[in-house]
């Protein structure tokens, strides 16, 4: 019998959810269940999914970021399967690789000039562990600062600078000398580093849980103290990176040169688990002495054939299509074009945002019975409001989407850098519904909020 998964997918369409329920986390399974988002996706091309049935659904999560050039694009898988025909020696580890040399100097034309090396490795939270290791052996320091409510990976080295408690709980000790300053705060930031003993500030340009825009001196005055105090400067772009915020990297909106920029998600189209650490010669020349240390960080899978290939494929993509101007222009349009209806709601604080990084930020209303409703489900859960938008969103309008993070009423977008016209109104047109729905107290959307509360208290008392 010939092996295929077209087969293995349509003989066993309708036994995913059993499957994750038996054999995986069947905590996810319960809560899509919850929400309603249990849906059988069939097929998904560029910014859409498509369910059994044939729906069209807009994603603006793009698998946190990783499908920034839409799913499934052609010339990524010609380029897969290509590199899969060619028979070429991979992982040939007495050896170097042409691909990844590619790969690099593509990606090197693209950072700050005093970037000229890189590391590649299998995702974000690696690089972010490599920039850990980079920094305390350069400087011979210990410490490592970060923000709170930052973001920066799950295992257990960047688990130690993740700024979310409800990640680190239980999981403890963690690595020592690791600590957190308020993010956008100089103050705090030059008090911590003041000592000299810091060996690196790691920040995303744009935090991720809840898209926290920093003021405009902030990163600037960033670099200026992390040189006073021979600290590295370390940019984590795995989700800002590569045209997200409007412009190829983050950082250029404020014209810095960080010491080390960590890479991932977006990088491979999506298709290949691949990350990557650029930085100075001098980290390099510094961590990778000698001969005899030429192997001392790395990873098996770091520089495969098919990573390299997908990379330089997602690279022509962004360029040939102009991916980073089109997340410019269109996430300004829509974060525009949403704030020009705050006057209508209530609830509405703001939308935020560069390019095609945006929250939708809800707030406590003025009017009594709007009011009320809003506290009873921030006593039950703070940051439930936002599913009574996310939700409708998901059912009615067919647009995937989030919330920004634990205990936030902040919906955040994120989707692929390629929407049109057609999509720009689809979400803006959505959102003004959903969020105009809200305004009907009572109604059918606060039936959906009192459950939504009851459920919260049930789990509240467990």
């Amino acid at each position: 019998m010939t092996f295929s998964i077209a087969n293995l997918f349509s003989e066993h369409f309708d036994k995913k959810f059993d499957l994750h329920e038996q054999h995986l986390n069947n905590q996810m399974v319960r809560v899509l269940r919850t929400i309603g988002y249990d849906r059988n996706y069939k097929r998904a091309v560029g910014q859409y999914l498509y369910d059994e049935e044939g729906r069209e659904y807009l994603d603006l999560l793009s698998g946190f970021g990783a499908f920034a050039i839409g799913r499934n694009h052609p010339t990524v898988i010609g380029a897969l399967q290509e590199t899969l025909t060619l028979e070429l020696p991979n992982l040939v580890q007495m050896d170097v690789s042409l691909l990844s040399g590619l790969l690099a100097e593509k990606i090197l034309q693209t950072t700050p000039d005093n970037l000229t090396k890189m590391f590649f490795c299998n995702s974000g939270t690696e690089s972010v562990e490599a920039a850990i290791k980079f920094s305390r052996y350069v400087t011979k320091r210990e410490k490592i600062v970060f923000c709170d409510h930052s973001f920066h990976g799950l295992t257990m080295g960047s688990l130690s600078l993740n700024g979310e408690q409800i990640f680190r709980e239980g999981f403890g000790p963690l690595l020592p000398g690791c600590h957190s300053v308020p993010f956008n705060d100089l103050e705090a930031l030059e008090k911590a580093l003041s000592g000299k003993d810091v060996a690196a500030f790691i920040v995303e340009p744009v935090q991720g849980k809840g898209v926290n825009v920093p003021n405009d001196d902030y990163l600037p005055e960033v670099e200026r103290l992390c040189k006073k105090y021979g600290t590295l400067f370390v940019a984590d772009e795995v989700q800002t990176g590569l045209g997200r915020t409007g412009k190829f990297w983050a950082i250029e909106h404020w014209g810095v040169k960080p010491d080390m920029i960590c890479m991932a998600k977006a990088l491979s189209g999506g298709f290949i688990p691949v990350g990557a650490v650029a930085m100075t010669q001098k980290i390099m020349d510094t961590v990778f002495n000698r001969m005899d240390r030429a192997v001392v960080h790395g990873s098996t899978f770091s520089k495969n054939n098919m990573a390299m290939a997908a990379g330089l494929a997602t690279l022509q993509v962004m360029e040939d299509e102009k991916l980073v101007e089109n997340s410019a222009k269109v996430g300004e349009d829509i974060i525009r074009t949403i704030n020009a209806t705050a006057s209508k709601y209530e609830f509405l604080k703001e939308a935020r945002g560069k390019g095609m990084m945006i929250a939708v930020e809800f707030e406590s209303p003025k009017s009594l019975s709007l009011k009320a409703a809003w506290t009873m489900l921030e006593a039950a859960n703070k940051g439930l409001f936002c599913q009574m938008v996310t939700i409708p969103l998901f059912k009615e309008h067919r647009i995937l989407t989030q919330v920004a993070g634990h205990g936030m009423n902040v919906v955040k977008l994120l989707p692929p850098l390629n929407l049109t016209q057609k999509d720009r109104d689809w979400i803006v047109n959505s959102f003004d519904q959903a969020i105009a729905d809200t305004h009907q107290v009572p109604g059918s959307i606060w039936d959906l909020g009192k459950t939504l509360a009851g459920h919260a208290m049930k789990n509240k008392k467990k």
